[in-house]
């Protein structure tokens, strides 16, 4: 795979953003961070046994610790991956809490992410898998979640340029093998040429591309990463 420039890459960055530097502006990127990949923490939890309830508590008052601190810049880097510190920050705020549930109940006043609870516990029944590993079942709900973003985000570029309805129709085609793709079907629905389907389905996944090491970006130190977490996330579904 062909590297995409630095510059380019890192113009979004957040993780990085929260490392070099304290105060409103880290802390407003760490939330941020935090409130995409929220998720796969609570199914880590849940994955390790905590029932339902007790999950939902001990996620809430992960967050909530974790925004809390002041000293965002001492944070552990985990090798300046998001993905692999809040992992590491979990497992110790588990250790440290799993015994004092009675005292991490939902809004206190310390929360800072308004999490989904319904739609999260319909989201692990479904993903659940017993063979995977809570470690390994963290990574594939990693992996999932940042797929989910990248694609929010193209169907909002697409909506904005009034394309919203040919995103539609094209985007399943993003994880077809290319002689896969049904383009005179398409071509059919979209009421436009073959050839102008093949186009579009060519530039759909050159943006697609892009955004994904874009949005794997925001979330390590280094851009000499991009390639090895990109490996990382697609093996996790393997």
């Amino acid at each position: 795979m062909t590297p995409q420039p630095t510059n380019d890459l890192f113009a979004t960055t957040r993780w990085t953003l929260v490392m070099a530097a304290g105060g409103a502006e880290a802390a407003g990127a760490l939330e941020e961070l935090c409130a995409a990949y929220w998720f796969p923490v609570y199914a880590y939890v849940r994955r390790r046994g905590f029932a339902r309830e007790d999950a939902e508590d001990l996620t809430q008052g992960f967050f909530a610790s974790l925004l809390a601190r002041g000293d965002i810049a001492g944070l552990r880097r985990e090798n300046g991956k998001f993905r692999a510190f809040l992992l590491a920050a979990a497992k110790h705020f588990l250790a440290n809490e799993r015994d004092k549930l009675g005292r991490l109940k939902r809004g206190g006043g310390a929360a800072h992410l308004s999490l989904d609870w319904q739609e999260a516990d319909a989201r692990f029944r479904l993903a659940d898998e017993s063979s995977l590993s809570p470690d390994a079942a963290y990574d594939r709900e990693w992996a999932t979640a940042l797929l989910e973003r990248v694609l929010a985000t193209l169907e909002s570029d697409a909506s904005a340029a009034g394309e919203g309805e040919r995103f539609g129709h094209l985007r399943s085609y993003l994880s077809f093998d290319r002689a896969q793709i049904p383009y005179a079907t398409a071509a059919a629905a979209l009421d436009i040429d073959e050839g102008a389907v093949r186009v579009a389905v060519h530039r759909l996944r050159g943006r697609y591309r892009k955004r994904l090491r874009q949005e794997i970006a925001r979330t390590l130190a280094a851009a000499d990463q991009v390639d090895e977490e990109l490996r990382i996330l697609m093996n996790a579904f393997q």
